[in-house]
């Protein structure tokens, strides 16, 4: 969860964010979700980290479904 997505993104491409991204070295944003709300979007994310990975991967699939990189979308530059 993060208020602005553009510089979390560029830390996980820098490798400047601890984690689950850095430690499994991941850099392409597949998915995100706005949020009404902070609490909103808190509670929406501790409610998807108890989901089995085969929802959490069908309800990527269904939005991107060959797993783009949506960054380049919000105007960052294609991964090498």
């Amino acid at each position: 969860m993060t208020s602005n997505l553009i510089g979390r993104i560029q830390q996980h491409r820098d490798g400047t964010f601890d984690g689950f991204t850095k430690r499994y070295d991941i850099k392409r944003l597949v998915w995100f979700e706005v949020g009404e709300t902070m609490e909103g979007a808190i509670a929406r994310e501790k409610t998807m980290k108890k989901w089995p990975r085969d929802w959490k991967i069908n309800l990527l699939e269904r939005e991107n479904p060959a797993w783009n990189d949506l960054a380049v979308g919000l105007g960052l530059e294609p991964l090498e």
